[in-house]
């Protein structure tokens, strides 16, 4: 079954502000002097933090549905492969790990 357009669009997009999110905190963060932060490069961080936090954790909800409703599938037809798609259900899991820890990485910044 090949992803419909709007699933497409709404990958890339995720990815690219999970990607620009960092940059852009950083930025506003970059141009502030280094013994005054303004509020701007605090509220800059904070929604950089967020965006990649939250698309992170939407795109590994949207993939966690996508391979349970495929495991559901294969698993009343073949009960021998249960471990295999309990792993395959975890994998998602790491985006939303690096999300978080890229949340982190940007706060502390």
């Amino acid at each position: 079954m090949r992803p419909s357009r709007g699933q497409v669009l709404f990958t890339a997009a995720a990815g690219c502000l999970v990607v620009l999110a960092p940059q852009l905190a950083m930025a506003a963060e970059a141009a502030a002097p280094a013994a005054v932060v303004p509020w701007q490069a605090t509220v800059g961080k904070a929604i950089g933090a967020s965006f990649a936090m939250a698309m992170s954790a939407l795109a590994a909800a949207y993939a966690q549905a996508k391979i349970g409703s495929a495991g559901a599938g294969t698993l009343a037809e073949r009960p021998e492969v249960a471990t295999t798609l309990i792993v395959l259900q975890a994998l998602p899991e790491i985006i939303a790990l690096l999300g978080f820890a890229i949340a982190f990485m940007i706060i502390g910044a």
